[in-house]
């Protein structure tokens, strides 16, 4: 018998409730594939979340979405969208304001300095699940400031999973309210005002935009597969979805991929303790490879 699902806002009628069974059978795919620990706790989330895409593709059950999902053909086509609505994507530009300060007062300054940097190769940055771009865009607008200009020497890589998100980074508009955390020096450089239809939009100015290269990206993946190494990794607010296993082997990953005396920027909810020794601590929730 079909019953009625209330879904964040929204009643899907004609879907069935989600079974034990059913959330098993996700829960064990999506941590397969992202590394994201899906407890039974998230049930009522994740039929909120899928539901919508149950009733968009006309099927009868969560089974029926799963089973399309590892076809040939959900795999091609439905499958992203699948990783779309069930990662969860928060972020702000100069969100945590205090790495910023360690950024422009310790580690560009040391980086700089850098044997790498002095002959001629950019200072190499990666905002590891970047989600919708503020994160990245807030680096390159750090850096250009300290540099001088968006011709500053630096590369900013920009990834995450999910493909929706990754269209709003790329795209560059954000609203008037999430621009406020920018100083409004840097918004006066950075940062153009909509004019006409796009009043109340706010978009990145090209050359910013042209500072970062946003990249899909599975943290879950055998290998980076990076030329080079990484002077900073930005990976902040990430691992707090992952098992504590998952977590050792993604700490490990990032070892191996930044450079001697390159660091590593995590969340202020997160720790390395007990999951990587070999980083140094270098200020809040910041750590330095020796």
């Amino acid at each position: 018998m079909l019953s009625e699902v209330k879904t964040e806002g929204n009643v899907f009628q004609g879907v069935k409730t989600m079974s034990d069974r059913e959330f098993a059978l996700f829960s064990r795919m999506i941590y397969s594939v992202t590394g994201i620990k899906m407890p039974p706790v998230k049930k009522l989330m994740l039929s909120s979340r899928l539901g919508k895409r149950v009733k968009s593709l006309n099927l009868d059950s969560y089974r029926d979405y799963y089973d399309y999902v590892c076809s040939r053909a959900g795999m091609a086509d439905e499958f992203h969208r699948m990783i779309d609505a069930v990662t969860t994507n928060k972020t702000d530009f100069f969100r945590e304001p205090e790495h910023f300060k360690v950024l422009v007062g310790r580690v560009l300054p040391e980086v700089a300095d850098s044997g790498r940097f002095r002959q001629g190769q950019p200072v190499r940055i990666w905002s590891a699940g970047c989600s919708t771009g503020e994160e990245p865009y807030t680096i390159a607008m750090v850096a250009a400031d300290y540099f001088g200009g968006t011709g500053a020497p630096v590369s900013i890589l920009a990834t995450d999973i999910s493909t929706r998100v990754l269209g709003t980074a790329l795209n560059g508009v954000y609203s008037e309210s999430s621009i406020k955390p920018v100083p409004l020096p840097m918004r006066k450089k950075y940062i153009l005002r909509g004019k006409g239809e796009k009043q109340g939009a706010f978009r990145v100015a090209p050359d910013v935009r042209r500072m970062v290269e946003f990249r899909k990206f599975n943290l879950m993946e055998d290998s980076f597969g990076f030329n080079g190494e990484m002077d900073i990794v930005f990976c902040r607010n990430v691992i707090i979805y992952f098992d504590r296993d998952t977590q050792v082997e993604l700490f490990n990953r990032f070892y191996n991929v930044i450079a001697p005396g390159g660091y590593l920027f995590i969340g202020s909810s997160e720790t390395l303790h007990g999951l990587n020794d070999r980083f140094v601590p270098s200020g809040p929730t910041v750590y330095r490879k020796c």
